[in-house]
Parts: structure tokens; C-alpha cells; sequence
């Protein structure tokens, strides 16, 4: 079966009622669907309506593979047309292409019910071919066991019980209006592609999201300290929910986890779990996490599957996504590494509720720099919006985290490793080489974020760009003020330019020995260029705040 991806809206999605026998999906989904006012199918009594013969007669005569090819045939036709509500049987939604293609037309609702209450509602039934081979408890208990963790993957989950069926049938309506699905940004590659989901609850969620991607239902989650004690509870119980089996392995946090020794560590780590070229990892914490436990699947096994849920807003925007990965070396920041892009990435924007106010600002700086690049038009909202964004606004939040995105997914989508000899990927340097010196100069020690450094790197880019006269020199003055209301230092905090400069030259950008820099004929105008003096450089780190 074959299907095009559709992302439909909310409002013009199917509801698609999942769960076990007895469950109620025919007496809710009726009541639904009218409630709605939609029309109402259920997949069995088409199937039996299309075949000409009953669901056990089709079992007895044909076999179970042909009635679950036929189950296929049938919701995929049903859902091709307008809006309904659909109860398909409860076998249907374990196959892997029929739930893709439930995921991509419709809501899935699963009406989880106790054991005791099936079985209560499921004895004397003899039309249920699965429960005529044996003990019903037993076949129940058993198909419980197996479905349960596939049922799980559905979009919404309804606890029921012996309550009256309207009361169920108001959490479904109550469930389906406040439901909303992530923002979705497809990062478009040569080979493959993936998805950067944006939004609320997605690390609660996040089995439902990363199971269908899995090559096999293993994974070894890689944090630090702070992070696990944050959101490693809530991930471990999203994963078991759904049957994907996980070890965790913990760094210290902050920059110096970014280290080859603590790369050899999870390296061996994970040889001595005896991982294999389908475990996935899972990277759960900030950039520093993202990049290290990226490089360390790149390494492992030469690649294994990999996983983003990135917890800051810096890495949100920037580090999860693009697939660049690695680790710090003695002469520089990122000097070892690779390109290895993940199958998945999980925004989740409620983990920033949780973040120090200085690392929200921090990440601002990579939401600023796409408009720098080439969209005045976000730099001008997101000039106007500062405040709201970095104090929080969930929705001003969700609009700047899709649009970064959405601006990093089509520069990488054109040039994935980086190798268009000018501007193409290289853009998203934009006042990285300023920043990764500060940065070096600072040793690494938290002194200086990394977003904050990129703030001033910005600045620093354009007030070089307007001494060459590339750019019109007020540019520089509204950058700082706009860095400057945001929280962010727009100057150098009286660190030695030579030993900056000196830093620049350790930088991976060095094209024939010459520094290259991201410069900007106006905001929305980069461009790199290698064409940049020495003095020049000095003489902006000069009036910027170095000695």
C-alpha cells in the first residue's frame, strides 16, 4: 500500500477509535460521530459487506492473512474520502503501513479498558473468531500484552470503565477539541529525510513519536546529570509505554562532557552493552549532549541509528538539527566530528519552562541569526517580538522555533555537508568565528554561553561587514540594541584580541590559511568571504570591547 503524506489540519482529520475487543469502539464511535455530525463506518461490517461472508467465515475460509490484507484495502479506501469517524477491528491498527497511514489522515484515539471489563463484555460473543481457539481470559490477557505497547502509539488515549457510554464519549470530544498535533518541518536530504516535531508534552509523548521510527525496539539514552533529573523519568516511562526497551547513560553537564575522554567512555559503554547497528540512541539534553552523543552513535559500529530531544531552546533551533555532531579538541571548539543526521528530532517546547532565563536568551541569538541571513522580514518580527519570545510566550516561542527550523532544514537540505565552496550551509556561520574564539578565550568554563557568544559574534560580523563598507553602518548600532533588549552582551568583555585572533586561525573554517567570515550586505544579505584582512578583523575586535 502506498500513500502520500497529507498533514491534514486538525479539523479536517478523520477520527480513527483503536483498542482491543470490547473496547466500545462501535457504541462510541456512533455516538461520536453523531455528536460530530459525521458519518459513522466500521471496518469490519464493511469488509463483510465487500467479501460477501461474515469475519469468522472469512478467518475459517481464507485465513487470517487474507482478512488483514483485505482490513487494509478497506480503511485506506475510507479514509481517501471526507471526514469520519472509523472503529477498524482491533487487530488493524498492529500493521505497521496501516498505522502510518492512520497517522497521516487521521486522530487516533485508543479506548484503553480493563481486562475484567472486556472480558465481562466479550463472553458468549461467538462471532470473535480470535476468541474461539481457547480461553477468552487467556486469548484476552495474551492480545493485551502484544497490543498494548502498538496501541499506545495513538495520538490520544482514553481510560474506560463501566461508566455509562456517554461519559466516555464526552472525554472523546472533550480529548479531540483540546488536541493539538506538533508542528512539523520536514528536513529534505539527498539520501533521506526526517522530521523535526515542534510543541508541548513531546518528551510524555515521545514513544508514540519515536517507535514507528525505530529500526528495533532497543535504545540507549544518553543525558547529563541536570537533564535526567528533569525529563529521564518521563522518557523512560514514554518508552516502556509503548515496548522499546532502554538503558541510560549519564555525562556530567556543561561543555567539558565534550571531550574525547568522555566520548571513549560512552564508546566503550555501549560495546560493553553489546549494542548492535540497530540500536538507536537517544540524545536528551542540550547541544552539548546532542553533539556528543551524536559523534558518539556516528562512531559506534560505524553508525547507529540516532534520536534528538533536545531540551534548550539553542539546541531546538540549531545543534539537533543538520546532523553535524562532535566534540572539542585542546586547539578548539568542535575540531572533531561528523556529519550524521538523526532519524528523528523532539522539540519539546514545555522542557524550556524549565531552563534558567539566561539559556532562553541564549538561544534567541540562533532565532535572530536566521533573519540576519536571509529573511529581513523575520529579523524585523522577531525584533519587535524580543521581549515575548524570551520571556516566554509559548505561542511567540513555537512561531520562532518553527521558523529557525524551518530556515536551518532548507540551507541544509541544499547543502548537507557543508561543501558549496561559498555561502550554501557555510551561511549558518553567521558570527560563529568571532563566537567560537570568545568562546575558546573563555576556556569553555560557562563564563560565556555559547548563544551569548554568538549574540556578540553577530554584532562583531556586522560592524565588520560596515568598516568594509559592505553594509550600512547603522546596521551595527541596531543589531546591538536589539541584542542588547534581549538579555545578550553585544560587546567583548575585555578579552585580548591577539589571542582571539590567535583562536580564529585554529578555526575549521580556514580556507588556504585565510580567515573566512559570514559578512552582510544589509540584514537578509549574508554572503561569506575569505577576502578579509587580518588588521581588519583586529581593528573590530578593537572597537567592540577587546584590549
Amino acid at each position: 500500500m502506498s500513500f502520500n503524506r497529507l498533514d491534514l489540519p486538525v479539523q479536517e482529520r478523520s477520527i480513527v477509535l483503536v483498542g482491543l475487543m470490547g473496547a466500545g469502539k462501535t457504541a462510541i464511535g456512533k455516538r461520536v460521530a453523531a455528536l460530530l455530525g459525521l458519518p459513522f463506518f466500521d471496518a469490519d461490517q464493511e469488509i463483510e459487506r465487500a467479501a460477501g461472508m461474515s469475519i469468522a467465515e472469512i478467518f475459517k475460509t481464507h485465513g487470517e492473512a487474507h482478512f488483514r490484507a483485505g482490513e487494509k484495502r478497506v480503511i485506506e479506501r475510507l479514509l481517501a474520502g471526507g471526514r469520519i469517524v472509523l472503529a477498524p477491528g482491533g487487530g488493524a491498527f498492529m500493521d505497521p503501513e496501516t498505522r502510518a497511514l492512520i497517522r497521516a489522515r487521521a486522530i487516533s484515539i485508543w479506548l484503553r479498558c480493563p481486562l475484567p471489563v472486556l472480558l465481562s463484555r466479550v463472553q458468549g460473543r461467538t462471532h470473535r473468531p480470535l476468541l474461539n481457539s481457547g480461553n477468552p481470559a487467556e486469548i484476552l490477557a495474551r492480545l493485551s500484552e502484544q497490543r498494548s505497547p502498538v496501541y499506545a502509539q495513538a495520538d490520544i488515549i482514553i481510560d474506560g470503565s463501566e461508566v455509562p457510554p456517554q461519559v466516555t464519549t464526552d472525554n472523546v470530544i472533550a480529548a479531540i477539541n483540546a488536541y493539538t498535533p506538533p508542528r512539523r518541518v520536514r528536513v529534505q536530504l539527498s539520501e533521506r529525510s526526517y522530521d523535526v516535531l515542534i510543541g508541548p508534552d513531546l518528551i510524555k509523548h515521545a514513544g508514540a513519536h519515536i517507535a514507528p521510527v525505530l529500526p528495533q525496539p532497543r535504545c540507549v539514552i544518553i543525558t547529563d546529570s541536570n537533564v535526567a533529573a528533569l525529563h529521564l523519568p518521563t522518557l523512560q516511562a514514554a518508552l516502556t509505554e509503548v515496548g522499546v526497551s532502554h538503558t541510560t547513560l549519564t555525562v556530567p553537564p556543561g561543555e567539558g562532557s565534550k571531550s574525547i575522554e568522555t566520548w571513549q567512555h560512552l564508546v566503550t559503554a555501549l560495546l560493553d552493552q553489546k549494542v548492535d547497528r540497530h540500536t538507536t540512541i537517544i540524545a536528551l539534553g542540550g547541544g552539548v549532549v546532542g553533539d556528543l552523543a551524536g559523534f558518539t552513535a556516528a562512531a559506534t559500529l560505524r553508525g547507529l541509528p540516532f534520536i534528538q530531544i533536545p531540551t534548550t531552546l539553542l539546541s531546538q533551533v540549531d545543534s539537533s538539527v543538520g546532523g553535524k555532531t562532535g566534540i572539542n579538541a585542546p586547539q578548539g571548539k568542535n575540531l572533531i566530528g561528523a556529519f550524521h543526521q538523526p532519524l528523528l528530532v523532539l522539540a519539546d517546547t514545555g522542557a524550556l519552562k524549565t531552563l534558567p532565563v539566561r539559556e532562553l536568551r541564549a538561544g534567541y541569538a540562533e532565532i535572530v541569526k536566521a533573519g540576519m541571513i536571509a529573511d529581513a522580514a523575520f529579523y524585523d518580527w522577531c525584533e519587535a517580538n524580543a521581549e515575548g519570545i524570551v520571556g516566554g510566550d509559548d505561542e511567540l516561542l513555537a512561531q520562532a522555533i518553527e521558523h529557525a527550523v524551518r530556515f536551518k532544514a532548507q540551507v541544509v537540505g541544499d547543502d548537507e555537508r557543508e561543501t558549496k565552496p561559498n555561502n550554501g550551509r557555510a551561511l549558518l556561520n553567521l558570527g560563529h568565528t568571532f563566537a567560537h574564539a570568545l568562546e575558546a578565550e573563555c576556556h569553555f568554563d560557562g563564563s560565556l554561553l555559547h548563544g551569548e557568544a554568538v549574540a556578540t559574534g553577530l554584532v562583531l560580523a556586522t560592524h565588520l561587514s560596515a568598516q568594509l563598507g559592505l553594509c550600512p553602518q547603522e546596521d551595527t548600532s541596531r543589531i546591538a540594541a536589539h541584542i542588547a533588549r534581549a538579555g545578550l552582551p553585544p560587546r567583548i568583555a575585555a578579552l585580548n584580541a591577539g589571542q582571539l585572533l590567535a583562536h580564529m586561525k585554529q578555526d575549521k573554517k580556514m580556507r588556504e590559511g585565510k580567515l573566512t567570515f559570514v559578512l552582510t550586505r544589509g540584514i537578509g544579505q549574508a554572503f561569506t568571504s575569505n577576502q578579509v584582512e587580518e588588521e581588519a578583523v583586529r581593528a573590530t575586535l578593537l572597537a567592540n570591547g577587546a584590549v
